[in-house]
């Protein structure tokens, strides 16, 4: 009798140590330290320096973007951002806010036509 009861308690507590164990690992999945220098690009639409300016002003007034770089030959913006700060579609909705339209956010039509003729890329050929 004593032996089954002994190794009833070593079943148990094993499986106990084990469940401890999991949950130990579990946490430790899902508290991933953000990216502090996360490289992303996503496309977004412009025509000239205008918009270049804009673009990347736009970019960098959300706070936790380090680098933003427009490209208007190739129609997108390579970033470094800190993802404890922001995220990619914090940046897309700063860019549409000014007349942008990105590859997550479309600006709107009153926000797009606020911005200069020659930046009107729905309507313009490429400068």
């Amino acid at each position: 009798m004593k032996k089954i009861i002994l190794a009833l308690v070593v079943a148990c507590s094993t499986l106990t140590i084990q469940a401890q164990e999991l949950k130990k690992d579990e946490v430790q999945v899902t508290q991933q330290k953000p990216n502090k220098n996360k490289k992303v690009e996503f496309e977004v639409n412009g025509n000239c320096d205008m918009c270049k300016k804009r673009i990347e002003k736009a970019a960098y007034s959300v706070k936790g973007v380090k680098s933003a770089i427009w490209n208007a030959d190739h129609q997108d913006i390579h970033l470094i951002i800190d993802e404890s700060k922001c995220s990619v579609l914090d940046v897309q909705k700063a860019i549409a806010k000014v007349g942008h339209d990105t590859a997550g956010v479309k600006a709107t039509d009153e926000q797009y036509g606020a911005i200069h003729g020659c930046c009107q890329y729905r309507t313009q050929e490429t400068h």
